[in-house]
């Protein structure tokens, strides 16, 4: 089961990504157990990240990982805020910038990391193969 909760928010993501992102676990040879997104402002991932990663910058996303064996499950704390911005600075569609971040952390669960540059361009590879597929799927 996928889950969409708000945390300090007045807004809202889009449900229908739901089946999509499924469908990326289902891709991936693996099967959906538990997965919450939880979304949110910058100053409440912030907090996040100084608490349990013991990192002190903004990021878009964090992705606690619940996964065993074959089946994913985990929560993703996703700064609705930070992908605003992202998409203003890298001159990209708003809905299409959250979309990439919703896969990321569905890859991450999935076994993907972005650590080194060479697993970084296989992350941005897989994305933008699932954002392709969405594309196909919900033409314009």
């Amino acid at each position: 089961m996928i889950q969409f909760f708000y945390e300090n928010l007045e807004a809202s993501v889009n449900t229908d990504y739901q089946q999509w992102l499924k469908d990326i676990i289902l891709s991936e040879d693996k099967k959906l157990g538990e997965i919450n997104y939880i979304f949110c402002d910058d100053e409440h991932l912030l907090k996040i990240n100084q608490d349990y990663l013991q990192h002190d910058y903004y990021t878009d996303i964090i992705t606690f990982d619940y996964v065993k064996g074959k089946t994913i499950s985990g929560e993703i704390f996703v700064s609705l805020q930070r992908i605003s911005d992202n998409a203003s600075t890298l001159s990209r569609d708003y809905e299409e910038e959250l979309k990439r971040v919703l896969a990321h952390g569905i890859l991450h669960l999935a076994g993907y990391k972005d650590k080194t540059e060479e697993e970084e361009k296989e992350m941005r590879r897989m994305e933008d193969l699932y954002l392709a597929k969405f594309r196909d799927l919900n033409p314009e």
